[in-house]
């Protein structure tokens, strides 16, 4: 019987531990590919505090795992694929059903993170981390002077381009409707932008280049018309999906299956918390995530010391 079953070693996953680890939390970490999660898609992270001039994501990580270990918090290589509450309604028991066994425990983490959507275009994934990124504010530094295209017409899209203009010399906004459909407000600010230009009614054939991102190949959806456009730097805002299937039928989502929690992130149902960027919130960045995982251990820390 586990005290803490963390599921997901992300970012959030990952400070979980080493808070629960501090707690004396009986507790194991289930990660069905490698720790890091999403972050490990960018090469380096510039935005973390204590790190003046960024660090590369997979020392950031090696760092957190270090700490685990020194703690002896074991992570598992383990796909959960079902959480089975007890019938005992008063003192809730759960078991984590994975893909080798079952872990029974009294409190769990759900730390899943999402996957940025991709467009399924040629060239996406060959350029993934030289050129193509999905986090302008990740990436945005590494993109000094040069021309970039962002795909997308939302909020998310939005926000990045105006971030990115202020490293970028060009930012071009593709989107596939005559309209945005971010709000007005950063509609205003982003057209005010010397550095933003857009191009509407249009979509993404290929992402082209060598070695690199070097440009882009346009499809305007009315009229068909193919371009070319030269760019060193593609940044997609079309949506997250956050990898939360299996819990669907235990925890209350909402429309976009995102989990749904309160302040000190519990969810629906007592003694399960969640974190990072499988949980409905307004930022999604590594700061936070890691800020979430903490809160989320001291609110399960909590509900043991209650049951005692």
């Amino acid at each position: 019987m586990y005290d803490l079953v963390i599921i997901g070693a992300g970012p959030a996953g990952l400070t979980s531990g080493l808070y629960a680890a501090r707690y004396k939390l009986n507790t194991i970490i289930l990660e069905k590919m490698v720790p890091g999660g999403q972050i490990m898609l960018s090469e380096r992270i510039e935005n973390f505090p204590g790190f003046p001039g960024g660090i590369y994501t997979y020392e950031l990580i090696e760092r957190i795992k270090k700490q685990l270990d020194e703690l002896g918090v074991v992570i598992e290589t383990e796909e959960a694929l079902d959480i089975i509450p007890s019938d005992n309604i008063q003192e809730p028991v759960y078991s984590v059903v994975g893909k080798y066994k079952s872990y029974q425990t009294k409190t769990i983490i759900i730390s899943t993170g999402g996957t940025w959507k991709k467009l399924g275009v040629k060239g996406e994934e060959r350029f993934l981390a030289r050129g193509v990124s999905y986090c302008g504010t990740c990436d945005g530094p590494l993109f000094k002077e040069k021309d970039v295209v962002v795909v997308g017409g939302g909020n998310s899209a939005i926000e990045e381009a105006i971030f990115l203009s202020r490293y970028a010399s060009k930012v071009m906004v593709v989107h596939r409707r005559q309209q945005l459909r971010a709000s007005e407000i950063l509609q205003e600010q982003a057209l005010r932008n010397p550095k933003i230009s857009f191009i509407l009614d249009s979509v993404i054939e290929e992402i082209t280049g060598e070695n690199k991102v070097e440009g882009v190949k346009i499809k305007n959806v009315k009229t068909n018309q193919l371009s070319d456009l030269s760019c060193q730097g593609v940044f997609i805002f079309v949506g997250i999906e956050p990898n939360t299937g299996f819990v669907k039928k235990v925890l209350n989502t909402d429309e976009g299956g995102f989990i749904i929690t309160a302040q000190d992130l519990s969810t629906s149902r007592p003694g399960i918390y969640a974190c990072g960027d499988c949980i409905k919130k307004s930022l999604y960045q590594v700061i936070n995530a890691c800020g979430e995982g903490a809160v989320a251990s001291d609110s399960a820390h909590k509900y043991i010391l209650n049951k005692k």
